[in-house]
């Protein structure tokens, strides 16, 4: 996520760009298109690096007994 924010905005309308000019759906060759897609993902993976960042979050109804349940026993302790 951090790398395609450190892209600029001249980067991102050349791949835009490009994409326009070699889509099939636009008259371009299919082959030279997937061809060009995966040369972009490859120069993309090693700028990234093989770091993967995972965020782990809670989900809407469980955080909300963990919070009811973290008040709880605040509470508790108060007494």
């Amino acid at each position: 996520m951090a790398e395609a924010r450190s892209r600029t905005a001249a980067q991102r309308a050349e791949f835009r760009a490009w994409v326009r000019r070699h889509h099939p759906d636009a008259g371009g060759d299919p082959d030279e298109f997937a061809a060009g897609l995966r040369r972009y993902r490859a120069a993309r993976r090693r700028r990234a690096g093989s770091a993967v960042v995972v965020v782990k979050r809670r989900r809407w109804p469980i955080s909300l007994l963990y919070r009811w349940r973290e008040r709880r026993l605040r509470a508790r302790d108060l007494r």
